[in-house]
């Protein structure tokens, strides 16, 4: 009987849902990472999944996977990191047993993430995000429905998956008006609106007469959009923007620009980084630090005007002529 076949059982059914209680997200993506590397395993080994044991997965084997994700499949190394991150779960799993087979899962486990790049964030100006409010037809349904959530998303700095997740009771609109969402990690937070995003979400309830349980922004069949949806919805209200305002047509826009927008507008500001983390739903400040204060080119400025000596001439040093001659004296 093949060993593989209960161990993946076990692990989602016991070790994610009944033991961590993984959130569907994780569930889904550590899915999609056996997946994709049972079918791998069988063009390499041409066994089936079911026939598979867990010696069939050894290091080398795992290391061609992570190879063929990148070469091949065209992943990230963010990606091949995260697939990494699956199969690693499931082996330490594996581990307390299948002790017969520690050796093949030292192995595995051995196998060490990449290090990525890290590239400085997209983040819209001012201007930028005026003129990407402003490309919705508010005449209709839809062009309300896509400006509610642009503003409201710009504002917040919420995650694409906590947009989809916003039901209309999420939504609070007395005294101390604010949005209530689960975050990364089952962190429940809740941020404040201004008066101006208020007044549009309280039009917006009325226009979408809905429970509530029912999503605030819904799609053509009256489900939440989806990360898809949200993705296509930004691209297009950013295409029409850049008529005009040019200078969006050489940024790369995604959901999560809006994310990083925000708090880069709460940072010119002058909110302190450690505001901005909870704002974000940050679990470590460290991240924050990391993300938006090296995106900040005005707080570097002002750094390097703090370090100036005042008064302090341009063009090189001339000694006088009293030390020259001590100088030579020497």
């Amino acid at each position: 009987m093949s060993t593989l076949a209960p161990l993946l059982q076990a692990f989602f059914t016991e070790r994610l849902i009944g033991q961590r209680d993984a959130s569907p997200h994780t569930v889904a993506s550590y899915r999609d990472a056996i997946c994709l590397l049972l079918r791998f395993a069988q063009r390499r080994t041409g066994k089936a999944p079911h026939q598979l044991d867990i010696d069939d997965l050894d290091g080398p084997l795992i290391g061609a996977f992570l190879s063929h994700l990148q070469t091949e499949r065209g992943a990230s190394v963010r990606t091949r990191n995260a697939r990494l991150t699956a199969v690693r779960s499931l082996f330490r799993f594996a581990a307390y047993r299948h002790p017969e087979s520690a050796a093949v899962i030292q192995r595995v486990l051995a196998i060490p993430p990449k290090r990525t790049n890290r590239a400085l964030i997209t983040y819209l100006t001012d201007a930028e995000m005026q003129a990407l409010l402003a490309a919705p037809d508010r005449s209709t349904r839809i062009g309300r429905r896509d400006h509610a959530l642009l503003l409201l998303a710009l504002e917040t700095g919420l995650r694409v998956s906590e947009l989809t997740a916003l039901t209309c009771g999420a939504v609070h609109l007395g005294a101390g008006a604010h949005v209530r969402c689960f975050g990364k990690g089952r962190k429940e937070r809740i941020t404040p609106l201004r008066r101006q995003t208020r007044l549009l979400l309280q039009a917006w309830l009325i226009e979408r007469a809905g429970a509530p349980d029912d999503p605030l922004f819904p799609g053509p069949s009256g489900r939440p959009l989806g990360r898809d949806a949200i993705r296509r919805l930004v691209d297009r209200h950013v295409a029409a923007a850049a008529a005009s305002c040019p200078s969006l047509t050489g940024k790369t826009v995604s959901p999560h620009t809006l994310r990083h927008s925000c708090a880069m507008t709460l940072r010119r500001h002058g909110v302190d980084a450690a505001t901005i983390a909870l704002w974000l739903g940050h679990e470590d400040i460290r991240t924050t630090y990391s993300v938006y204060m090296h995106a900040d080119l005005d707080l570097k400025e002002k750094a390097l005007a703090r370090t100036a000596p005042p008064g302090t001439p341009p063009g090189r040093y001339h000694p006088p002529d009293a030390l020259l001659a001590f100088l030579e004296s020497l």
